[in-house]
C-alpha cells in the first residue's frame, strides 16, 4: 500500500472513529433529552474551553516560535470577531423579526449548531495535517497518531452532539453534520501530503482560528444558556460538569498526545523508509 493510501485510510479512521464512538449518545431516547442535554451542554462548555486553552493555543504558540505570539493572539481576536459576524449573518438568514423561533429560550438558536460544525471542521483539518506529518516521518508513528487523535476527540464529539441536539437538530442531522465535519481530517491529510512544507507556516494561525471558534461558542452561546438555570443545585451541577469536561479533555490529551517529529519532504510521496 502506498504512503498516500495509508494517509487517506488513517485520516478517515482518525476523523470518523471518534464520531462513531460519540454517536452512541444519540441512542438515548428522545424523551430523556430535556433532562440530559443541559448536563451535556455544561460538559461541552468545559470541553471546548479546555481544547482551546490547553490544547490548540499552546500548540499554536509552540509552532510559531519566539516572537510570534502577538500574531497568534491577533488571529484569535480576529477569529472571535469573524465568528460574531458569521453568526449575525446566519441569524439574519434564519430570522427577520424580533419574535423568531431562533430566539426561543429553551434552545440555542440554530446558528450555534452551525458554528460548532465549522469550528470542529477547522480543528479536524489540523488533526489531518498532524496525522499526515506523522506518516511522512514513520508509518508506525502515523498509525499511533491516528488512533490517538480518534481517542482524544471522543469527549469533544460528545459535547458537539449535545450542542447540536440542544440547537434543535434531529439525531440524523446531528450525526450527518458531525460526519461531514470529520471529513476535514481527510482534507487536511491530503493537502499536507502534497504540500506540508507550504502548509506548515500557516498551522499556528489555523490552530488559533479553531481556538477562537471554540471560545466564541462557549462564551456567546453556551454560558448564556446555562445562566437560564438559576437554582443553587443546578449551579453546582453545572460547575461540576464544566470541571469534568476540562479534566477529561486534559487527561485524554495528556495520555494520547503524540509528537510526530520533523516530517520529511512531502508532495511526491517522499518517505525516509520502505513503504509496504
Amino acid at each position: 500500500m502506498t504512503l498516500f493510501l495509508w494517509i487517506v485510510l488513517f485520516t478517515l479512521v482518525g476523523g470518523v472513529l471518534s464520531v462513531a464512538a460519540a454517536a452512541l449518545f444519540l441512542l438515548i431516547p428522545e424523551h430523556h433529552h430535556p433532562r440530559i442535554l443541559p448536563h451535556g451542554v455544561s460538559f461541552a462548555l468545559g470541553a471546548l474551553l479546555s481544547v482551546a486553552f490547553l490544547d490548540l493555543l499552546p500548540d499554536a504558540l509552540r509552532e510559531v516560535g519566539e516572537g510570534g505570539g502577538d500574531a497568534v493572539m491577533a488571529t484569535v481576536l480576529a477569529g472571535i470577531l469573524g465568528f460574531f459576524l458569521l453568526e449575525k449573518l446566519l441569524l439574519w438568514r434564519h430570522c427577520h423579526s424580533d419574535h423568531c423561533e431562533t430566539h426561543a429560550e429553551e434552545h440555542f438558536h440554530q446558528p450555534a449548531g452551525t458554528l460548532i460544525v465549522v469550528g470542529d471542521g477547522i480543528h479536524n483539518f489540523v488533526d489531518g495535517v498532524l496525522i499526515a506529518a506523522a506518516f511522512l516521518t514513520d508509518i508506525q508513528l502515523g498509525v499511533v497518531t491516528s488512533l490517538a487523535v480518534a481517542a482524544h476527540e471522543i469527549p469533544q464529539e460528545l459535547g458537539d452532539f449535545a450542542i447540536l441536539l440542544q440547537s434543535g437538530y434531529g439525531r440524523a442531522k446531528a450525526l450527518l453534520y458531525n460526519l461531514l465535519s470529520s471529513l476535514a481530517t481527510l482534507v487536511g491529510g491530503v493537502l499536507a501530503y502534497f504540500g506540508l512544507e507550504h502548509l506548515h507556516g500557516a498551522l499556528p494561525y489555523i490552530l488559533a482560528l479553531a481556538a477562537s471558534s471554540f471560545v466564541y461558542i462557549a462564551v456567546a452561546d453556551l454560558i448564556p444558556s446555562l445562566h437560564q438555570r438559576t437554582t443553587a443545585r443546578e449551579a453546582f451541577q453545572q460547575v461540576g460538569l464544566i470541571a469534568l469536561g476540562i479534566v477529561v479533555i486534559h487527561w485524554t490529551h495528556a495520555r494520547t498526545g503524540v509528537d510526530p517529529g520533523p516530517p520529511v519532504a512531502a508532495g511526491s510521496g517522499a518517505y525516509s523508509g520502505a513503504v509496504p
